[in-house]
């Protein structure tokens, strides 16, 4: 029996963008609520921050019981607003923390490469050097070639790429593992739990050890797909939200039944 979903944002459940605006499929708002009512526990896990995730809430206009931000922090909503739940956060800051403290020379390092070999832009946060915008997904993979041949420098140091973008990050922390603390806070096995994604960063979760039934959107890449056929998930032949719908159907067509099509 599902218990919980946790589900990628863009390019998951909305999108992909067809130049004017990120598509929602109501077929997918029908199959979400049909599973909520059944008790089902929506989590978005997702790259946006947690003001990115309210923004998001304007195109897809149904709440997650969770939001699980920037590939790391966790929280619930309690009717009002957005509340940390458990110490997670408070221990991921401060493992980030001190990683980028030890990190500072090969930050340094990234950073020349960066603004010297490439065209691609520094992302910041508060000032400090996070993360990598790219021009492309070509140009981002030179650059993803030379952090893995620099990332031994700083054993605990990571990073989360979707597509052009790229976040830095401490490696004990990623949609997996925070899935994971979210599953242990409820009591939720993975058995119980189904989770959807389409880009790098998610394929911490589209594995057996975070949930039993996985899935990905025809949007997805090639590795996404990949991973996700050779553990038996279900690669949707529709995009974005119609494929999550799909799969959706295909795992739990009794419980889905409000979500079929009219």
């Amino acid at each position: 029996m599902v218990r919980l979903l946790s589900l990628d944002f863009d390019g998951t459940l909305v999108g992909p963008w067809d130049g004017v605006e990120m598509r929602v499929c109501p077929e997918l708002l029908a199959c979400l609520e049909g599973l909520r009512q059944k008790g089902v526990l929506i989590a978005w896990n997702t790259g946006r921050t947690l003001a990115l995730v309210d923004q998001g809430l304007q195109i897809f206009p149904l709440r997650p019981d969770f939001a699980l931000t920037t590939e790391r922090d966790l929280f619930r909503w309690d009717d009002e607003r957005w509340e940390a739940l458990g110490h997670w956060n408070q221990k991921c800051r401060s493992d980030h923390d001190t990683l980028f403290r030890e990190a500072g020379h090969l930050l340094e390092t990234i950073a020349h490469f960066v603004t010297n070999k490439t065209g691609a832009r520094p992302y910041l946060e508060g000032g400090n050097f996070r993360g990598v915008v790219a021009r492309s997904d070509d140009e981002m993979d030179r650059i993803e070639e030379f952090l893995q041949a620099r990332r031994h420098e700083v054993p605990v140091f990571s990073y989360q790429r979707n597509h052009i973008y790229l976040r830095f990050c401490h490696g004990a922390y990623d949609k997996g593992t925070v899935l994971g603390e979210l599953q242990r806070i409820l009591g939720v096995a993975p058995s119980e739990t189904f989770a959807a994604g389409d880009n790098y960063n998610d394929l911490p979760m589209l594995t057996p050890k975070r949930a039993a039934w996985l899935a990905c959107p025809a949007n997805s890449i090639a590795e996404v797909k990949m991973a996700v056929g050779s553990r038996g998930g279900f690669v949707a032949a529709r995009e974005g939200g119609s494929g999550v719908a799909d799969a959706l159907r295909h795992y739990f067509p009794g419980l889905c039944a409000a979500g079929n099509p009219g």
